[in-house]
């Protein structure tokens, strides 16, 4: 067993997310049987001392039935009453279910202010350490019923890499309706499945594509990439089968196992490189490249080109020449003051511009 196979075996304190697909089915809304399984292999891991959070998918799709909707709606009014009327359902299944072996449930919803605001996180923070304390589980799940476009996560999976960092997660087990990575579609009979994943390279010019069920909004690629957002930061990843929770929860040789990277990242580093979305970006030459994965101050020389309308003090993604996020910033100058500089040595600019646009202590790069 590798090493990051025995750190996730090994984690005193771990998130879990589990997929719509795993839980709910379009014509009869929650599984119960799928649910309880889960549970006992969570059970099972509490009882071996390892406190566990629980990102849940699911609200949506347990609405369906009692809505008499045959399918997951498209638009967010109804996807927001589906989830009004799933969320109960999803709730008393787990307390139901985790109350077999004595154990409290508590529920968190969450929206991405929660996370992406400083009070907002701390907050939230205090409150998992307090129900981990306790002895509870909590189970959490975006605020599907408040939620808009403008704020929504997007997907359960960033959701529960965010989570992951925060608790201060020693590992992430990501369980959905496929058994691991695959180097194409699954469904072909054609591909393999990739066992580990150790750097960027292992997963580069990867196609994976979304969810057949028609239930969830994440897919293989939102998976991958909260995979590759928790072990950037830090934090060992397994992607699984939830039919294969027992395992991927008792000795963790199933799956898609994702290396760490060496470092943790602060939560500041966190949030600027992850959590925060981004308001422009901004073009760099092969040299600037190399410089800010060196870590190094990015100056305007090295940039070709910008996008957005940003202030000084906004995040930015820092892009190669094929348009590939390579770091992510605080820009140091408005939008409107960048073209004069672009491509210009120091020297050349005025005195009060002859600083960095985005300083080494404010950028976090992407890849590894």
């Amino acid at each position: 067993m590798t090493g990051t196979r025995q750190e996730i075996a090994g984690a005193r304190r771990l998130v879990v997310k589990v997929g719509s697909s795993a839980l709910t089915t379009a014509g009869s809304g929650l599984d119960v049987a799928r649910l309880d399984a889960l549970v006992d292999a969570i059970a099972d891991r509490v009882r071996r001392d390892t406190q566990i959070v629980l990102v849940s998918s699911g609200a949506i799709g347990a609405g369906l039935a009692p809505l008499k909707l045959g399918k997951r709606p498209r638009d967010l009014a109804t996807q927001q009453a589906s989830a009004s009327v799933g969320q109960l359902a999803l709730a008393h299944a787990y307390a139901e279910s985790f109350g077999r072996y004595t154990l409290t449930v508590g529920q968190v919803l969450l929206t991405s202010d929660d996370v992406v605001r400083r009070a907002h996180y701390r907050n939230a923070q205090r409150t998992f350490s307090r129900l981990l304390s306790l002895g509870a589980v909590p189970v959490v799940n975006e605020n599907d019923t408040v939620a808009t476009q403008e704020i929504r996560f997007g997907d359960n999976d960033r959701l529960a890499a965010l989570v992951a960092h925060l608790i201060g997660a020693e590992a992430l087990v990501l369980l959905s309706d496929v058994d691991g990575l695959y180097d194409g579609d699954p469904r072909s009979g054609a591909t393999r499945r990739i066992t580990e994943v150790h750097s960027e390279s292992d997963v580069d010019g990867i196609a994976v594509g979304i969810s057949s069920s028609g239930l969830g909004t994440g897919g293989m690629v939102s998976k991958l990439a909260a995979a590759r957002t928790a072990a950037g930061a830090g934090i060992p990843v397994l992607l699984a089968a939830a039919a294969d929770a027992a395992g991927a929860l008792g000795t963790a040789e199933v799956g898609t196992a994702f290396t760490p990277a060496d470092t943790r990242l602060s939560a500041r580093r966190f949030w600027l490189g992850y959590a925060t979305d981004a308001t422009g970006k901004l073009r760099l030459d092969d040299g600037a490249v190399q410089a800010i994965l060196r870590r190094r101050s990015l100056l305007a020389a090295g940039i070709t080109g910008l996008d957005g309308d940003f202030q000084a003090g906004d995040v930015v993604d820092l892009v190669d020449r094929n348009d590939l996020p390579i770091a992510r910033g605080v820009v140091g100058f408005d939008a409107a003051e960048l073209p004069a500089l672009i491509g210009r040595s120091s020297h050349e600019v005025p005195v009060e511009h002859r600083r960095e646009v985005v300083h080494a202590d404010d950028l976090v790069p992407l890849r590894r």
